[in-house]
């Protein structure tokens, strides 16, 4: 984040150079005010810069979210003398300041991705495992061994030769988009034994309204039969938060290297919600492995707000993936008609659905005239025409040496896999794995370095072209 000082109350006489007349809205305004009285002679006329740094730049050094600029301004920075203002403003003074601030940050926009090669005949594709119904996570236990789920509500055990089902896992509502979706197993699974799910659950009064739900719990041999056993909800919505329609669930789930747990849930359909700290959809969440809040999340201290909610404007997130190197959380959400995007999540940021979007609405009329806004973040990439993002990793595989660290992100209405190289948090290009297989709903590394692809019906593995 730019370094705020906001170190001067003496500065009324020093406000001539700031252009009040650049607000763009009553609370912009206001924030102009309050920077002409408090901040001016630090910061410069226009945000300019002076004894402090610029804030009409984008060289943010302590975050870059309205969470991170409020602590700024309620804790100040001691090390570059700037004193904490948690007192001299009130809530609704420290919303305008951001307005403003955020108001003089030159806006950049992200350009479509276009001219797309292909490596297609780099691969062979075989059959793993065949007559599946809507595979929608894909999960590797042990060699040629992997954990799979149905949409119309059944876990598998799945190799390539048999399958098993896990009996006893918990109900889930097969409507639209809803269903048994992701599956994951634990960073110390070997260890531990435990697996996660994501699923669209139902309220138990109110059968019609539906939220999406995150479990773990522990899978048993006994006799005969594969048993899910030891249930742990991690995460479930306020009933007065489930919603009745079948759109928008996500749902991923990811870990990173310090204990937390990822997942997404859609707008649902209420894109206005997407916006609102008080409502779960629309959001990136993270809690702890145990389900518990890890002390840090941006809103933790909000009461209104969801405590596990990690990032907002989020349409709908199709994919979720840690890259283990750099532990950027990558993120694929579905856009309306057009506007797919591909994002690096941050604590506390916001991604601007619906407020902007580079995609219009189904019927081809416009959504927002905004792709860009201040203080709503911009996607590293962003396909449009929509391909319909679904399933993310990263390649941490052997046959593919040069692919090493590539995300791999798959689509249903485009049909294709595609090889994204990134560096840290920049988009350097792509490339289409496989097309018109069918409809791609996840992608993996599995266990023997090989790509697992789940279509509508089987489980494809892509190795190395002979």
């Amino acid at each position: 984040m730019k370094k705020i000082s906001l170190t001067s109350l003496l500065i009324l006489s020093a406000c001539q150079g700031v252009q009040a007349s650049s607000a763009a809205d009553p609370a912009t305004e206001r924030g102009a005010k309050l920077y002409q009285q408090y901040c001016i002679s630090c910061h410069g006329a226009n945000l300019a810069g002076g004894q402090a740094p610029s804030m009409a730049d984008d060289n943010w050094e302590y975050g870059s979210s309205d969470a991170d600029i409020l602590k700024v301004i309620n804790e100040g920075i001691d090390d570059v003398g700037m004193p904490a203002f948690a007192d001299s403003f009130t809530e609704a003074d420290k919303q305008d300041m951001i307005a403003y601030i955020r108001g003089g940050a030159e806006l950049k926009t992200t350009a479509p991705i276009d001219d797309v090669s292909s490596v297609e005949s780099q691969v062979q594709i075989q059959d793993w495992a065949t007559d599946l119904n809507e595979p929608w996570g894909i999960e590797f236990i042990g060699q040629d061994r992997a954990l799979v789920t149905e949409k119309s509500g059944k876990l598998w055990q799945v190799s390539s030769n048999a399958r098993n089902e896990i009996i006893g896992i918990p109900a889930s509502v097969d409507k639209r988009q809803g269903g048994l979706m992701d599956v994951a197993i634990d960073p110390d699974y070997a260890r531990n034994g435990w697996v996660y799910l994501s699923f669209t659950h139902a309220d138990e009064e109110k059968s019609e309204n539906l939220m999406t739900k995150i479990v773990r719990g522990k899978i048993e041999a006994q006799n005969s039969a594969l048993l899910w056993t030891q249930e742990q909800t991690l995460f479930q919505a306020k009933p007065e938060h489930y919603l009745n329609t079948g759109f928008h669930f996500g749902s991923r789930i990811t870990f990173d290297n310090k204990g937390h747990l990822y997942f997404g849930i859609g707008d649902r359909g209420k894109k206005e919600m997407a916006q609102d700290l008080s409502r779960p959809n629309g959001k990136i969440h993270r809690i702890m492995r145990d389900g518990s809040i890890p002390k840090d999340n941006p809103f933790v201290d909000n009461s209104d707000a969801y405590a596990t909610i990690f990032s907002y404007g989020n349409r709908n997130p199709q994919g979720t993936i840690v890259h283990p190197e750099t532990q950027i959380v990558w993120e694929t959400e579905h856009g309306p008609k057009g506007g797919d995007e591909l994002n690096a999540i941050k604590s506390g940021v916001n991604y601007g659905w619906p407020k902007i979007s580079y995609g219009r609405n189904y019927s081809g009329t416009v959504l927002t005239p905004h792709t860009a806004l201040p203080g709503m973040a911009q996607p590293v990439s962003q396909w449009t025409p929509s391909i319909a993002v679904c399933g993310l990793d990263v390649y941490t595989g052997d046959l593919f040496p040069e692919w090493k660290g590539r995300l791999l992100a798959g689509s249903l209405a485009n049909q294709t896999v595609r090889l994204i190289d990134v560096d840290n948090e920049s988009y350097l290009g792509e490339a289409i794995l496989i097309k018109d297989k069918g409809r791609v709903r996840d992608v993996t590394t599995g266990w023997d370095g090989a790509i697992y692809v789940a279509l509508p019906n089987k489980i494809v593995r892509l190795s190395p072209a002979p």
